[in-house]
């Protein structure tokens, strides 16, 4: 008996020396690893923030041993989810501002305005969320009730899209403007007039840049990262793609992250002024392993939501409105022409058929000069595309944001009509022709929860199962193609596919537990969905 338990002893002592040391170990899971196959495992072991193997509970723990291990006992687990188009640095700074989202009339936003002056006390109200649209009258508001409750205090707040705002009185005489003293003619923007040519408060686009607002603090930005970090992780995404930095961003985020106050990783898109573009043109990439700053944020357009899409023919619902380029023509020219000359990737923002268009027709000629083939140039949005312009994608990378579709459903064929509809939102026919999509949200346009997107994406309804069939299903996608979407696919569209975006050796250790399997689960059940564990680099951040 003495000699059968020391030759167990010697055994065990034996094959733990043969086992590699790791820092984590995780095993009988759900793994959907999103490689190229598509494979499922049970277990991973991580070292040093990276996958150091795959495979089966028994490969892994009899090869490896680590003093941190989780038995996720069949649950759900999925590579870090990555958010391909939001705007999260100026999500965090709203979570210090006044939120509009979900009013359901102009009453409850002037209640909420006067709620937010009586407990923070502020001397100019800033945030965003209205949407005209959800409102029993669908029409722009004024700001007569504004000036007349609050005929001191500068309120500027954003409609949900960001691509309009609604200003009082003393907002415009902030900025040194007045309802009868304002630009007549803006190029890419609108101020809104009423029959006497007063300003009614409205300010569309590139009219919007002129009224005046207190600067952000770096105490309030920091803050506002922090907060965004947090809900972000509590989603499972472990990368965001900020559609529109500028320069003191940029370095503000790199700082925190090297810091270790800020863990979570971003591609940035960097605000496409001509400063910035001379500027990091010169510099060249800069890469890190939680920052990636290879592209420029480019606006071709407004939002169809505030009508400053740019269309081909006028609007359903506005006779003779086109919309307008932010723009004029010949700048988008300009502006591929000196980012095709460089590294960087050019991300333009495209809502209208015109726009989209114009961007694509543009990103041709930029490439085609420089002999270009694997630029991966971005068209955002996407959103409402000729028939006869699918074809130009085939060299342009559509990254779509799935809820536009289901948010904008209830009105967004009565301002392009019944025709034209049928080119909107229409993913499965962007996948087709290029070959990936990549998958956002867009937040703090739509909300941050990527299961939403999941949903829309695959359902084609709001979260009511509304309508009962999808909303123009033959453009819905699979469970297979969104999860690439938001995860390998949107990696590509970083030029990060070889670090992260699936479970495999060699690539980041980040992943999400779910509390449900997102594959299989019934569809209405899908926006449900949580996030248990988030982890990045091996490390649990949520």
């Amino acid at each position: 008996m003495k000699n059968l338990i020391y030759t167990l002893i010697i055994s065990f002592a034996f094959i733990s020396c043969q086992q590699e040391k790791v820092d984590l170990i995780v095993t009988n899971a759900n793994i959907y690893t999103v490689d190229d196959a598509f494979n499922k495992a049970e277990a991973f072991a991580v070292k040093d923030g990276k996958f150091v193997a795959v495979g089966t509970s028994a490969e892994i723990t009899n090869k490896y041993a680590s003093d941190e291990t989780l038995d996720a006992k069949g649950q759900t687990l999925v590579p870090g989810l990555i958010d391909a188009h939001c705007h999260f640095y100026r999500f965090g700074l709203q979570q210090q501002k006044i939120s509009l989202e979900g009013t359901e009339s102009y009453d409850e936003v002037i209640q909420k305005i006067s709620d937010f002056i009586d407990e923070r006390g502020v001397d100019y109200v800033t945030g965003r969320g209205w949407d005209q649209n959800d409102w029993p009258v669908k029409e722009f508001p004024t700001k007569a009730k504004l000036d007349k409750l609050f005929p001191k205090t500068p309120i500027a707040v954003r409609r949900v899209d960001g691509h309009a705002l609604l200003v009082n009185e003393a907002a415009l005489n902030y900025s040194g403007l007045s309802e009868t003293n304002f630009p007549k003619e803006v190029v890419g923007g609108e101020f809104i007039t009423d029959d006497n040519g007063r300003l009614t408060g409205v300010l569309i686009d590139r009219a919007m840049d002129y009224i005046k607002m207190p600067e952000t603090s770096t105490k309030e930005a920091i803050g506002g990262l922090m907060a965004a970090e947090k809900i972000n992780f509590s989603y499972g995404l472990t990368t965001v793609d900020d559609a529109g930095l500028e320069r003191d961003q940029i370095e503000l985020i790199d700082s925190l992250q090297k810091a270790g106050d800020l863990k979570i990783r971003v591609y940035a898109m960097v605000s496409a002024t001509q400063e910035q573009l001379d500027y990091y043109t010169q510099k060249g990439i800069y890469k890190t392993d939680r920052l990636n700053v290879r592209s420029f944020k480019v606006y071709g357009d407004g939002a169809l939501g505030s009508r400053g899409a740019a269309m081909k023919a006028p609007y359903s619902d506005r006779k003779g409105h086109f919309g307008a380029l932010i723009y004029p023509a010949d700048r988008y020219r300009e502006i591929a022409k000196q980012i095709a000359a460089s590294d960087y990737q050019m991300n333009t923002h495209a809502i209208g058929d015109s726009a989209n268009y114009w961007v694509l027709k543009v990103y041709e000629e930029a490439l085609k000069e420089v002999n270009a083939k694997d630029r991966r140039w971005r068209n955002e949005h996407s959103q409402i595309v000729d028939g006869n312009d699918f074809s130009l994608f085939n060299n342009v990378f559509p990254s779509v944001q799935p809820t536009h579709a289901t948010s904008d459903m209830y009105w967004a064929e009565d301002r392009v009509g019944m025709f034209r509809i049928k080119g909107g939102y229409a993913y499965k026919k962007l996948l087709d022709t290029y070959g990936m999509v990549a998958l956002g949200t867009d937040y703090p346009v739509e909300k941050v929860n990527p299961f939403l997107t999941f949903y829309a994406a695959v359902e084609r309804k709001d979260t009511s199962g509304y309508p009962k069939g999808g909303y123009q299903m033959e453009n819905a996608l699979t469970r297979e193609q969104t999860l690439r979407g938001m995860t390998i696919w949107a990696a590509y569209s970083n030029f990060e596919e070889n670090e992260k975006g699936s479970i495999e050796v060699g690539k980041f250790a980040d992943f999400v537990i779910l509390d449900q399997n997102i594959m299989e689960v019934e569809g209405s059940k899908i926006p449900n969905t949580k996030a248990v564990t988030t982890y990045l680099n091996g490390e649990k951040v949520y």
